[in-house]
């Protein structure tokens, strides 16, 4: 029971604390740096890619199970989160017409992955209360996409290395945090752009990242019924967080910043990757 309190309470600071603080800055300037942002997730992919690659997956497979249920678990993660975001994105997208040929046909920023500007844009037209709350239901599933699949990558290692101060399970919550700072940013610029209060803004986007203690507690349960529990809930988790890195955060940072550094700070993560988990 003490091991499940401290996992929730570093996957809420990981996920409230890192999306809160966030909220904090962007509420605190209004702005954000585009090119430091691009960067900052491209680091952070590139970390994610090492941990999910050589340490989950590996370890996934060293339960024993087949590398074919490993393999399976790791495509219905990737289906899982990609059905779940292109749903909400073909259900929600025509409310703010934002795609055009000056536009590229995917989000191209923060704000759009996870549906922030739509809340805003209803809060400028001064909509029904209905189209608000709707519009922030949306809003926050799209979040909770992201923050699912990362708790669970923070659940399942704490199953695996049986403690949150071992194995790879405290790196990843450090790194989701650190990845969140900047989707808080995202989430409080467009509020408070839109009219919503300071506070009530910040509140809002702490209160988005707790999908993330939900996500570690199912990784968690999963991972801990048996070696094939584990096996799945790892891949799974892993699956969910590839098509997160590569389907959504490398092309949007590199969309958000064009050049050839975003790249470049993938690889350099992807070596810190490496020397966190073989050092």
């Amino acid at each position: 029971m003490e091991q499940l309190i401290t996992l929730i309470k570093v996957t809420a600071l990981a996920g409230m604390g890192g999306t809160g603080l966030g909220g904090i800055i962007g509420a605190l300037f209004k702005r954000d740096s585009v090119k430091t942002v691009s960067l900052l997730l491209s680091f952070a992919a590139g970390v994610m890619i090492s941990i999910v690659c050589f340490d989950l997956i590996v370890s996934s497979i060293n339960t024993g199970t087949s590398v074919f249920i490993v393999s399976l678990g790791i495509c219905l993660g990737v289906v899982m989160v990609y059905l779940l975001n292109l749903f909400i994105d073909r259900a929600t997208n025509p409310e703010v017409k934002h795609i055009g040929k000056n536009h590229p046909s995917t989000a191209d920023n923060l704000d759009e992955i996870i549906h922030s500007n739509h809340l805003s844009v209803h809060l400028k037209k001064k909509d029904t209360k209905l189209s608000l709350f709707i519009a922030g239901l949306i809003m926050a599933s799209a979040i909770a996409l992201h923050n699912l699949p990362e708790g669970m990558t923070i659940g399942a290692s704490f199953a695996n290395n049986k403690g949150i101060m071992e194995g790879s399970a405290l790196i990843l919550a450090i790194l989701i945090g650190l990845h969140n700072i900047p989707e808080g940013m995202a989430i409080s610029v467009p509020l408070i752009n839109g009219g919503v209060q300071r506070r009530k803004a910040i509140l809002i986007t702490a209160l988005s990242g707790t999908p993330t203690i939900i996500g570690a507690l199912l990784g968690y349960f999963i991972g801990d019924i048996g070696a094939l529990g584990l096996a799945i809930s790892l891949s799974f988790a892993s699956g969910a967080m590839l098509y997160v890195t590569f389907g959504e955060i490398i092309p949007q940072s590199i969309l958000m910043y064009r050049s050839k550094l975003p790249a470049f700070f993938v690889i350099i993560g992807m070596m810190l990757g490496l020397i966190i988990i073989y050092h």
